[in-house]
């Protein structure tokens, strides 16, 4: 999608050189625009989980190239002024790109275009049924507003009478992007999956949101809400008063979670929550399941005040307990070594490399 906007500004004569990204962004947002050749700029959030206005207004220019966002956000929030932020990037030539991490959350709901997306990029794993760790294989397939349609990759897909033909003929293409037809398989998953839902499309977005509003009313006031808001697909809550209190965690939360049966939610992000705690139910779960991951936070609020180090200490019950993850980040061990496999319980960590001197470089 960036690549398709260096594309079109260079077809323009327009000199942009910087993509706007949410504080909230993915860390592929801003990786994506460095990638791409872009400089970056990072736009605040509001009391109420949006872009702030006046930060953004102040950030585009005729320099910019354009916007990437998630909406909804990963605070699970939806932009209350999607319109207007639009209006402030097309009013100065720019273009907007929809990050489609968290579609799950607005399929046959609301659409990307309608909010003023120039530029949509469909995850394929969570939304779309196709596999997201082990390195998947992803798909990232886009659509575009007509102007914008010259610029795509080749080869494309033309209809010549009754048949379906490559066309490489695209003088104005970004080019060919991956061999042969990429991760062909994902597509076709993928395709099937929508084509089985059909409209229920939408059901399953109402099920996820309903998931998890559900969730986030049961657990509201016992950690805190940092933005008193009903939520989307997800929503993050913040183990602060914990830690304040008890001195405990989202991490020790995350860790004690195991004990109790459930893999952890991502925690420590987004960045501007402190102690946060991204919970996403998904469409899939049973309520009994819902009911149960709850009782089990609930659980662990009750233990953080009456045994907090029943929860330092965890997990109990786990093959590996707790790891050493500033060891593991200062002396990093990528291979199994059987036999020769170091006991970096009793080992003390290897000195320092010369490399470490190039920290920040």
């Amino acid at each position: 999608g960036l690549m398709l906007m260096r594309a079109y500004f260079a077809d323009r004569g327009e000199e942009r050189d910087t993509i706007v990204t949410a504080d909230t962004a993915h860390g592929t947002n801003p990786a994506s625009v460095t990638m791409a050749g872009y400089k970056l700029r990072k736009v605040g959030t509001d009391a109420r989980g949006n872009l702030d206005l006046e930060d953004l207004r102040s950030k585009v220019d005729g320099r910019t190239a354009g916007l990437m966002l998630t909406n909804p956000s990963t605070l699970g929030l939806f932009d209350e002024h999607i319109v207007e932020v639009a209006s402030i990037f097309h009013d100065a030539g720019a273009l907007l790109y929809y990050d489609g991490a968290n579609l799950n959350a607005v399929c046959g709901i609301s659409r990307p275009g309608d909010m003023g997306f120039d530029i949509v990029h469909f995850n394929l794993h969570k939304t779309f049924s196709q596999p997201h760790g082990g390195g998947g294989p992803g798909g990232g397939p886009i659509a575009v507003r007509d102007r914008l349609e010259p610029f795509l990759p080749t080869p494309a897909i033309v209809r010549e009478g009754d048949r379906f033909a490559l066309d490489h003929e695209r003088p104005k293409s970004i080019g060919k992007v991956r061999g042969f037809t990429g991760p062909f398989g994902v597509f076709v998953r993928a395709y099937a999956y929508i084509r089985m839902y059909g409209p229920g499309l939408r059901e399953m977005s109402e099920a996820a949101v309903l998931n998890a509003n559900y969730m986030l009313a049961r657990l509201r006031d016992a950690y805190e809400l940092p933005y008193d808001r009903l939520c989307m697909h997800e929503f993050v809550l913040s183990a602060r008063a914990l830690r304040r209190e008890h001195g405990v965690s989202a991490l020790d939360v995350a860790k004690r979670l195991m004990d109790y049966g459930f893999h952890p939610p991502t925690i420590y992000f987004p960045l501007v929550v402190p102690e946060a705690l991204m919970i996403e139910p998904t469409e899939t779960e049973t309520k009994e399941t819902l009911d149960a991951f709850v009782d089990a936070m609930l659980a662990i609020v009750r233990e953080a005040a009456e045994s907090p180090e029943l929860l330092k200490e965890a997990p109990h019950d786990r093959p590996v307990r707790r790891l050493d993850e500033v060891l593991a980040a200062k002396r990093a061990v990528v291979r199994y070594g059987f036999d020769a496999h170091p006991d970096l319980a009793v080992e003390s960590p290897a000195e320092p490399r010369q490399l470490e001197v190039q920290k920040g470089a």
